[in-house]
C-alpha cells in the first residue's frame, strides 16, 4: 500500500474513510478474486483459512460493496461447507478522515483527524460541512479515535450469514450533486463479429451513468463528472467531450452540459480566476484546490484555453443531431459572447492564434487538455516557455468558428461573415507555422513558444486537428500516417508522446501514456477525413485495451508497446471510471459505423469493423434508429434519414 495509500472513501471531495480493517476471530482473510460488477458495485471473495487451513477451504467471505450518490452499504456474507456449526467474531475497524482530495493526491493527509462521536445508535464525524455517519445492524459498536463493529455470528453448517454496515453522508454546501433515476441518452444494443466493442459500450455506459451530476440551482440540468475519485465535479473541457461523444444517443447530456457552462460562462475580468468576458471554466469546486510548486485554484477556475471552441463546437453538433431550433435560441447569446472571446481575448496578443498564459501565477501553467507542467516539450526534452499556441486548439477554434457561423446564418443572427474570415486567417497562420520536418518527413508541431517557434515533438495532439476543417487534404494524410507509425501506436492505443522524444517515458501522466479518449478523438477524426485502415488500427488498439480492462477503462494506461507485455498496465493514479474514457466507446462505435450527422442526413461509412454488424438505439432528430452493415459493405435501415456517404466497396 506504500507510506501514503490513497485508498479510502471519499465524498465532496473529502476522504471520509481512510481506513477499513475486515478481521475474523482477529485474522485477516485470504483474498480469493475481486471484481467490479457495475461502476457503483463490488464483489470480493476471501477464505477463513485459520479456520480450516487444508487444501480444500470450508468456510468463505464474500464482501459486497454498493455506491449511492450519497452512501455506501457493505455486506459481509460468510458460507459454510462444515457439517456442524461455526461460532465466529467479526470485526470492523474503521478510521475516519478529513483529508481534502488534492492533499491525498499529492501524497499527504489532514494534520488531524475527526473524532467521531455517539449519536443514538450511529457513529458520526464530520469534515469542513460533510458529516459522515456510520450504521451497523445487530453490531456492537466501540468508539474512541477509531469506530469499532463487533458481531458474534453463528453459521450454520451448509449455510450462511450475513452482517452488514452503511456510511451515510450530508454536504452541507455542495457545488455539485449525484444524479438518480433514468439516463439521458438512449441505451444502445450492438451485435457484431467482434464482440468487444459491445462489451465495452455496455460497461461504459454503466461507468457513465455513475458519473452524473448536477448543480442545485439547476436540479434538472445534468452533465458528467470528469472522473472519480480526483475530478468527480463539472469540468469544462471533460464534460463538454464527453456530451459530444454521446450525441449519437441523444441530445439530453448535450443540453444539461451547455446550460451548466453556460450559466457560468465568464463576465468580467479576474485574473485569480483566470475568468474573461464570454469565457467557458475549467472546473467547478466546493474549495480551493492546491497542488505542488505553489499552484492554487479558486473553486470556480476558468484556466482553459480549449473549453470555449469546444462549447461552441457541442452546441453546433448537437443541433446536426436534432437539438431543435427551440432549444438553441436561447443558447445563442452565450455563443456570441464565446465567438467574441476566441477572437479578442483566446487571441491575446492579435497574431491570429489562440494561445495561453498563467498571468495569476498560481493557476494551471499549460491550460490544453496536456494540463500537467511538463506535458509541452521539445524534442530534446526542454520545456516550451508560455505563453503557448497549441495545435489542436487552433483546430477546434477554426471548426467553432465555423460552426458557430453557420448557426448565426441558420438564426439570423449578424457576423458569420466575419467569424468566417478570421477563421480562414486562422487556418493560414496554422498552415505557415505549425509544420515541421523529420527523416519521415512533415508533421504538425505541438505548439508554438512564446517566440512563435514550433515545438518539435511529435505528439498524439496532431490527431485531434483531423475532422477539424484546419487541414488539407495531403496534410490530413501525413498526420494520418504518424498516427499508426510504431512511434506513436502502441498497439493499446495512441501514445502521447512519441517513443523519438527524449521525454518519452510509457508511464508518464502526458508524456507517452496512452488516453483512450485521445485514441478515439484521432479515430473519429481519421474516419472523417476517410482513413478507415488507419482508423481500424487504433480502433482494434482501443479494444485490446478495453479487454485487458475488463471493459471498463481507466483515465489512462502505460504506452508500453502490446507485444512486449501481455496486457496493458494501468497508470497508478488513474480515475475509474472517467467520463471521456467511457464515453470514448460510443465515439469509437460511431467510428466504426461511420457515423456523420448532416443538416441534411445521418451519413454512414463504415469500415472493416461495421462488416456484419448490427447497431440500434441510435438516436437522430427524434428517431430511434437501426443501421445494418451486410459482410458486402451493404447498408440498411429502419430511417430514411440514413445515407450511405459512398459506394461499398467491399
Amino acid at each position: 500500500m506504500g507510506s501514503a495509500p490513497i485508498h479510502g472513501i471519499y465524498h465532496a471531495d473529502r476522504r471520509l474513510v481512510s481506513v477499513l480493517e475486515l478481521t475474523i476471530d482477529g485474522q485477516c482473510l485470504e483474498f480469493a478474486s475481486g471484481t467490479s460488477l457495475e461502476a457503483d458495485r463490488l464483489r470480493a471473495v476471501g477464505l477463513l483459512r485459520h479456520i480450516d487451513p487444508g487444501a480444500d477451504s470450508t468456510l468463505r467471505a464474500i464482501f459486497d460493496r454498493a455506491a449511492y450518490t450519497a452512501a455506501i452499504e457493505d455486506r459481509l456474507t460468510i458460507e459454510s461447507r462444515r457439517k456442524e456449526p461455526t461460532d465466529l467474531t467479526v470485526t470492523v475497524r474503521v478510521g475516519p478522515d478529513s483529508s481534502r482530495i488534492d492533499i491525498v493526491k499529492a501524497g499527504r493527509r489532514a494534520s488531524s483527524t475527526p473524532i467521531p462521536k455517539m449519536v443514538g445508535d450511529a457513529a458520526t464525524w464530520e469534515a469542513d460541512d460533510t458529516v459522515a455517519t456510520l450504521t451497523a445492524p445487530e453490531a456492537e459498536m466501540a468508539v474512541a479515535d477509531d469506530v469499532t463493529l463487533t458481531w458474534n455470528v453463528t453459521v450454520p453448517a451448509h449455510g450462511s450469514v450475513s452482517v452488514s454496515w452503511r456510511f451515510d453522508f450530508e454536504d452541507r454546501r455542495p457545488a455539485v450533486t449525484g444524479v438518480e433515476g433514468p439516463v439521458p441518452w438512449s441505451l444502445p444494443t450492438v451485435t457484431a463479429p467482434d464482440s468487444r466493442l459491445a462489451r465495452w459500450v455496455e460497461a461504459s455506459l454503466s461507468d457513465l451513468d455513475a458519473l452524473r451530476l448536477t448543480t442545485p440551482s439547476d436540479p434538472e440540468a445534468v452533465f458528467v463528472g470528469a472522473g472519480a475519485p480526483w475530478y468527480l465535479t463539472l469540468f469544462g473541457r471533460d464534460s463538454l467531450w464527453a456530451a459530444r461523444m454521446l450525441l449519437p444517443l441523444g441530445t439530453g447530456l448535450a443540453r444539461g452540459t451547455l446550460h451548466t457552462l453556460g450559466e457560468r460562462q465568464g463576465s468580467g475580468h479576474d485574473v485569480d480566476r483566470a475568468e474573461q468576458p464570454g469565457k467557458i471554466l475549467h472546473e467547478l469546486r466546493r474549495d480551493d484546490v492546491q497542488g505542488a510548486d505553489g499552484m492554487h485554484l479558486p473553486p470556480l477556475y476558468y484556466g482553459t484555453v480549449d473549453a470555449t471552441p469546444l462549447w461552441i463546437i457541442l452546441l453546433a453538433d448537437a443541433w446536426r443531431w436534432g437539438l431543435s431550433d427551440e432549444e438553441v435560441v436561447p443558447f445563442l447569446p452565450r455563443l456570441e459572447a464565446a465567438l467574441r472571446w476566441i477572437r479578442e481575448h483566446g487571441d491575446a496578443d492579435g497574431d491570429g492564434l489562440l494561445e495561453y498564459i498563467d498571468e495569476s501565477g498560481h493557476g494551471l501553467s499549460n491550460q490544453g487538455w496536456k494540463d500537467s507542467g511538463d506535458s509541452v516539450q521539445w524534442r530534446d526534452g526542454r520545456f516550451a516557455q508560455v505563453p503557448i499556441a497549441l495545435a489542436e486548439v487552433q483546430g477546434y477554434a477554426y471548426e467553432a468558428a465555423m460552426s458557430g457561423a453557420e448557426l448565426l446564418d441558420h438564426f439570423d443572427r449578424p457576423g458569420g461573415d466575419d467569424i468566417r474570415e478570421w477563421a480562414d486567417r486562422l487556418r493560414r497562420r496554422f498552415h505557415e507555422t505549425f509544420w515541421v520536418d523529420d527523416a519521415d518527413g512533415p508533421y504538425p508541431a505541438i505548439a508554438l513558444d512564446a517566440e512563435k517557434r514550433p515545438v518539435d515533438s511529435l505528439t498524439s495532439n496532431i490527431g485531434h486537428l483531423l475532422g477539424t476543417g484546419i487541414l488539407d487534404r495531403e496534410q490530413a494524410g501525413w498526420v494520418a500516417r504518424r498516427l499508426v507509425s510504431p512511434e506513436m501506436s502502441s498497439g493499446y492505443g495512441l501514445r502521447t508522446l512519441s517513443t523519438t522524444a527524449a521525454g518519452y517515458w510509457p508511464l508518464s501522466y502526458h508524456g507517452g501514456s496512452v488516453w483512450t479518449h485521445d485514441t478515439a478523438i484521432a479515430i473519429d477524426g481519421l474516419v472523417t477525413e476517410g482513413y478507415l485502415s488507419e482508423a481500424t488500427v487504433l480502433i482494434d488498439g482501443l479494444l485490446a485495451a478495453a479487454e485487458g480492462f475488463d471493459y471498463r477503462m481507466p483515465e489512462l494506461h502505460s504506452g508500453d508497446p502490446r507485444d512486449e507485455i501481455g496486457r496493458p498496465i494501468p497508470y497508478p493514479a488513474a480515475c475509474r471510471p472517467q467520463a471521456w474514457s467511457a464515453a470514448s466507446a460510443i465515439l469509437v462505435m460511431a467510428a466504426v459505423f461511420g457515423l456523420q450527422a448532416r443538416t441534411d442526413g445521418l451519413y454512414v461509412d463504415p469500415g472493416p469493423k461495421a462488416l456484419g454488424a448490427t447497431v440500434s438505439g441510435i438516436r437522430f432528430r427524434g428517431e430511434q434508429i437501426t443501421i445494418s452493415v451486410a459482410p458486402d459493405g451493404t447498408i440498411t435501415s429502419n430511417s430514411p434519414t440514413v445515407k450511405p456517404l459512398r459506394a461499398p466497396s467491399v
